[in-house]
């Protein structure tokens, strides 16, 4: 979705802003669902004894603009807790029942049939319904800035009490992804009619938290729903949340989230920077956790630029970087080098196209220039920059104003120096980086992108959807499309393989790195987060102090 945890397609850097950040942090094992029809083998498990209750407090980096996640521009752990997903990923990646106890889709991948959970209760008390699954649905695809995701919805019925039919102009194999997210969760009929685009407000749905109390700049705190029963697969405690209040704190501040941290007031706190782990470690108390991200950061290319039709000059680049020194120096071993297009934390990960990807751009300084040469490239005048006809192989590198980033920046500017490439490092805010990139003003820039489906190459690489590196091939656009009407998930993952094998051998980027996640606990027992989701199941944490 950056569900990283998170579901923010913010961070992709799409012309949409929504999805990626759930779309969710992972570790570094591999994982694939499938498009095959499931059942819940165990939907009415009995909820575990609620432990002492308690405050449970989360320090949490940014705060979402609303609790209404089909119009929210960042959908994360902080604003989908009233809200239950269709479908789920276990532990393994492997697609699975959550509120839906089974699914199928029709031969030729245009119907989805889902049949919902009979047991399941808004917070209201009122039960949940396929109408209300169809009404949910239909929102998110008549309002939802990203609608598109849902791809070419035709009709929804809901053909009894428990069975809803979503019907495609075509297949869609993404449309999997969307259903485990919270975009497509039922949200109580009444109070949909009652609040409508203001449903944020006060929502109602059958999530494992409720009745949210909303400081606008500081936190928002939820209540447990005491009749929950019907949590998330890989979830131990299946009922009601051991603590009583769940609060999230939303502190932007570095410093001030540590000294929070510390002081005793916080007991998970989000994206550590990777120079005060050491520190929190000798808290007494205190686990980290990491977690591989669901995504990578990359130097993209402004591939409309003439200087970067010439192949040998992006190759030359990506052989001139040498990933080693970015993860230890600029972000303390906490990440894992990536070479090919698509991270082992997302479908679609290929281990032959990684091992390709390396063999190509494994760090070699003289087969860098030589490529700069037979483009024309040499340095003429002893100033160490490469040129042509007088004019230096000189460019600019945009990125926000990231700490980590900026380390990225100056190690990259020191290694393309190396080769003769002069790199002017320009720093600005998240929001000048998209637009910059998205109207292609620009040359290099450093940004994340992430998804847990392989079709986020069709959202970053096809031609009509490429906002930011501006990339065009036919022969991808073909493969790509194939992809999402290819139902059978194993000949799917064979059409990214393909599609990923040109995009090494015509590199629309340098992919740099999969960050890990880095969370501190204190405090507590229960913790952990689903690696393929980002979900973090709330009500399995007891307080222990």
């Amino acid at each position: 979705m950056k569900k990283r945890r998170y579901t923010s397609l913010a961070t992709i850097g799409l012309s949409v802003t929504l999805l990626l950040a759930a779309c969710s942090s992972g570790t570094s094992t591999t994982g694939t669902g499938t498009s095959s029809a499931g059942t819940n083998s165990n939907p009415t498990t009995a909820p575990q004894a609620a432990t002492s209750g308690g405050t449970l407090v989360v320090a949490a980096p940014i705060e979402p603009d609303t609790l209404d996640p089909q119009i929210t521009t960042w959908l994360d752990n902080s604003n989908n807790q009233p809200y239950d997903s269709i479908l789920s990923r276990d532990l393994q990646g492997k697609l699975v029942p959550h509120l839906a106890e089974s699914w199928q889709v029709s031969d030729d991948g245009k119907v989805w049939t889902l049949v919902m959970r009979k047991d399941v209760k808004f917070q209201s008390g009122a039960p949940m319904t396929a109408e209300s699954v169809k009404a949910s649905i239909e929102r998110f695809a008549a309002i939802s800035p990203v609608k598109d995701l849902a791809g070419p919805i035709d009709k929804i019925e809901a053909t009894d009490a428990q069975t809803v039919k979503v019907y495609f102009k075509e297949p869609f194999a993404p449309f999997a992804n969307m259903l485990v997210g919270t975009f497509l969760a039922p949200f109580d009929p009444e109070r949909l009619k009652e609040k409508g685009e203001k449903f944020g407000e006060a929502p109602l749905a059958t999530g494992p938290f409720m009745n949210p109390e909303v400081k606008r700049g500081a936190s928002v705190t939820y209540v447990k729903n005491p009749d929950y029963k019907w949590a998330l697969p890989f979830a131990d405690n299946q009922g009601a949340a051991h603590v009583d209040k769940l609060v999230f704190r939303f502190l932007k501040d570095d410093d001030t989230r540590i000294l929070e941290f510390k002081k005793g007031t916080v007991n998970i706190l989000q994206e550590v920077p990777s120079t005060y782990v050491e520190e929190l470690k000798a808290i007494p108390g205190t686990k980290i956790e990491t977690s591989m991200e669901q995504g990578m950061k990359y130097l993209g290319f402004n591939n409309q630029k003439e200087i970067f039709k010439d192949v040998r000059i992006k190759q030359a680049i990506a052989m001139a970087v040498d990933r080693e020194p970015i993860v230890q120096y600029a972000l303390s071993g906490f990440a894992k080098p990536i070479y090919g297009p698509l991270p082992p934390t997302i479908p679609g990960y290929s281990e032959k196209i990684e091992n390709m990807a390396k063999e190509m751009y494994g760090h070699n300084v003289d087969k860098a220039k030589q490529l700069l040469a037979e483009a024309g490239y040499t340095d003429s005048n002893g100033d160490g920059i490469a040129d042509k006809g007088g004019k230096p192989l000189s460019f600019e590198l945009l990125l926000s104003d990231d700490p980590a980033l900026q380390r990225v920046a100056q190690i990259l500017q020191s290694q393309l120096k190396e080769i003769g490439v002069d790199i002017k490092i320009a720093v600005t805010d998240i929001a000048t980086v998209k637009d910059r990139s998205t109207k292609g003003n620009h040359e290099l820039f450093l940004l994340f992108f992430g998804l847990n489906d392989p079709d986020i190459l069709y959202l970053l690489m096809q031609t009509n959807n490429s906002k930011r590196v501006h990339y065009s091939n036919p022969k991808v656009d073909e493969l790509l499309a194939k992809g999402r009407t290819t139902m059978k998930e194993e000949d799917r993952m064979k059409v990214y393989e393909e599609a990923e094998e040109i995009l090494v051998k015509d590199p629309p980027w340098v992919p740099l790195y999969v960050s890990e996640s880095v969370t501190a606990t204190r405090n507590i027992e229960g913790y952990k987060m689903n690696p393929f989701t980002g979900d973090i199941p709330f009500a399995d944490i007891s307080i222990t102090k």
